[in-house]
């Protein structure tokens, strides 16, 4: 499969999960879960992947959003050292018709930037001199706009096909190196919870040991924030060779695991100093696989909550005992 044919992570509106107070299951809400994601949010997720030339007028829309709304496409051009012709395959690259929409879209993106960064007095990155009370208020900020931009760029359609792919799932395996492990994990317990066949696999051999023996009617999920990890890579290519559906969670939507993957589901995370960014990461793909698992759930609902009040009562014993 093409890699152009794997890039499914666009458009869409958000979905979020609800809690449902009298079953204690939450339940998915798809539709109008917050406003649609911004330019900046897909101009973040494609930088790592653009040309050098087209990466410069990308910088300065990150750096800028406002000032470069201001500018003709000729200012602009000279300002990155390029061509006219490069800003329009630019615009393009981030899925604009042409340069007046990508002006619009960025005047718009600035203006909600600095609403929230007004609001949470937090638009500023972490320096030497905040105090702890200033870094706990921007790594929230962080933190919160990283489930925003996620919720609001998240795919109806391919997280839909996701959730059936892991129902009728005879085995699913989860691979996540280092941070990415956390992910993993979490995703492996909350499935195993409501009776699914699923594991977890942060080691790199035995992640790919688990792998090939995969095959038509098992699901393989690989997270990865850059989407480049290696061993995640890997495992994930051999689960798809031997005929898994292979399902990608990362933060950019053209990095190599998106190369073996069926479906990929995106994350929106922006990098800040001290790798607060990092830190994001996690938030924003727990926000995704809290989709993932409670669009699953739903699938059979009755199952899901019996489920859920045997594990509960048998940990509740155990604790008593």
């Amino acid at each position: 499969m093409s890699s152009g044919a794997n890039r499914q992570s666009r458009g869409g509106r958000g979905a979020v999960p609800a809690a449902s107070a009298a079953t204690g299951v939450s339940t998915l809400v798809i539709g109008e879960a917050g406003p649609p994601p911004t330019v900046l949010v897909r101009i973040r997720a494609l930088l790592p992947t653009l040309p050098p030339s087209e990466r410069r007028v990308a910088e300065a829309a990150i750096a800028d959003p406002a000032g470069v709304a201001a500018k003709t496409i000729s200012e602009l051009a000279a300002d990155c050292d390029t061509s006219e012709t490069t800003v329009i395959r630019f615009c393009r690259a981030v899925g604009l018709k042409g340069y007046p929409e990508l002006r619009i879209g960025l005047a718009a993106a600035a203006g909600i930037e600095d609403a929230a960064a007004t609001a949470h007095t937090a638009g500023g990155d972490i320096g030497p001199g905040d105090s702890l009370a200033d870094v706990v208020t921007k790594l929230g900020y962080a933190d919160a706009r990283a489930v925003e931009d996620t919720v609001a760029q998240v795919d109806l359609q391919v997280l839909e096909r996701a959730v059936d792919a892991v129902v009728s799932a005879g085995a699913v395996d989860v691979y996540g190196i280092g941070a990415s492990a956390l992910i993993a994990l979490d995703l492996h317990q909350k499935l195993h919870r409501i009776g699914h066949r699923a594991f977890a696999w942060p080691d790199a051999e035995a992640a790919l040991t688990s792998a090939a023996l995969l095959g038509r009617g098992d699901v393989a999920i690989g997270v990865s924030h850059t989407g480049a990890t290696p061993a995640t890579v890997t495992a994930l290519a051999e689960a798809h060779d031997n005929g898994a559906r292979t399902i990608a969670i990362t933060n950019f939507p053209r990095s190599p695991i998106t190369d073996v993957a069926d479906l990929v589901l995106t994350t929106a995370v922006r990098e800040t100093t001290f790798r607060s960014g990092a830190m994001a990461s996690r938030i924003a793909a727990l926000t995704v696989v809290d989709c993932l698992f409670v669009g699953v759930a739903q699938r059979n609902f009755s199952r899901t909550t019996r489920a859920l009040e045997r594990t509960r009562s048998a940990v509740q014993g155990a604790r008593g005992r």
